[in-house]
């Protein structure tokens, strides 16, 4: 049931397995994923813990527990085998077909904010989980929509509108703007934006268990800005905002395309590293 030759019982022992083999396997969080694992395994907290942790682990949980150590150790990241990931202080839904929500996306959720209304209507393309749209619904009384072009993902995200107990939106699949209708107050967008060929040096976590299709942004990572913000300016209402997520080293290509497309009110704004993360732009209406 283990590799060593001392048995593993109590909890505290086959925590401290778990630390010691992610450890050995070089993953970089090993103490915080051992601990992760085992709370999803026993459903508990570290309370309970502290106060049990010399009891007996139950065998079906000991073997899964080892199981699912084994699988981190293979980089797949702990969000998947848990089937759970944090953002905005709410728990969602995760699996292969979608991104893990990072907490660099929440600058794009505060700026957002910034310019909601209760009653807009917005529209999240390349929506995922989901997690940018729900939020935005459940902290600024708006209506919208998720647009994704891949089913997978969008009945993910339906998923974590039911579970959240949220009505005020609809989920459309849709290659961009292709089945989109009508005009929104705000468009928001976590597009692919890593070049093609910087995708086999990412980690391993992300580059071999992270949908390809939500990371892949062209040969020059600007693939989908270039659509979104052309194709955009037919769906925003005047005065509207475009918020979307971006590379670190992409705010001057980003600024030059929204400023030739005709957006003003254009911002970078930086995350806490001080890193170039989100861009936003308002569209005036011309007519």
């Amino acid at each position: 049931m283990n590799e060593g030759n001392t048995p593993l019982r109590s909890l505290k022992e086959w925590r401290s397995y778990g630390q010691g083999y992610l450890k050995d396997a070089k993953i970089e969080d090993a103490d915080t994923d051992a601990w992760l694992l085992m709370e999803y395994v026993c459903k508990m907290n570290r309370n309970y813990y502290y106060f049990h942790m010399d009891d007996f682990m139950e065998e079906k949980a000991a073997l899964r527990y080892q199981e699912l150590i084994h699988k981190r150790a293979a980089h797949i990241p702990v969000q998947y085998l848990t089937g759970e990931a944090w953002f905005y202080g709410e728990s969602y839904l995760v699996d292969e077909h979608v991104l893990i929500p990072r907490q660099d996306t929440e600058v794009l959720i505060e700026e957002s904010l910034k310019r909601l209304k209760p009653g807009m209507h917005i529209l999240d393309l390349c929506t995922g989980s989901g997690c940018i749209l729900l939020t935005l619904i459940r902290n600024a009384s708006v209506t919208g929509a998720g647009s994704d072009i891949s089913p997978e993902a969008l009945a993910v995200a339906e998923k974590n509108q039911k579970r959240q107990g949220l009505k005020d939106c609809s989920w459309i699949e849709s290659n961009l703007f292709e089945k989109i209708d009508g005009t929104f107050d705000m468009i928001t967008s976590n597009p692919p934006y890593i070049p093609s060929g910087e995708i086999p040096g990412l980690m391993e976590e992300v580059r071999d268990h992270e949908p390809v299709l939500a990371l892949d942004g062209h040969e020059d990572g600007l693939y989908f800005y270039r659509k979104i913000i052309d194709q955009s300016r037919r769906h925003l209402k005047s005065q509207a905002w475009l918020c979307m997520e971006i590379g670190f080293d992409q705010p001057d290509a980003l600024t030059t395309l929204l400023t030739e497309a005709g957006y003003t009110n254009i911002q970078i704004i930086k995350d806490l590293a001080a890193l170039p993360r989100v861009a936003v732009a308002q569209w005036i209406s011309k007519c």
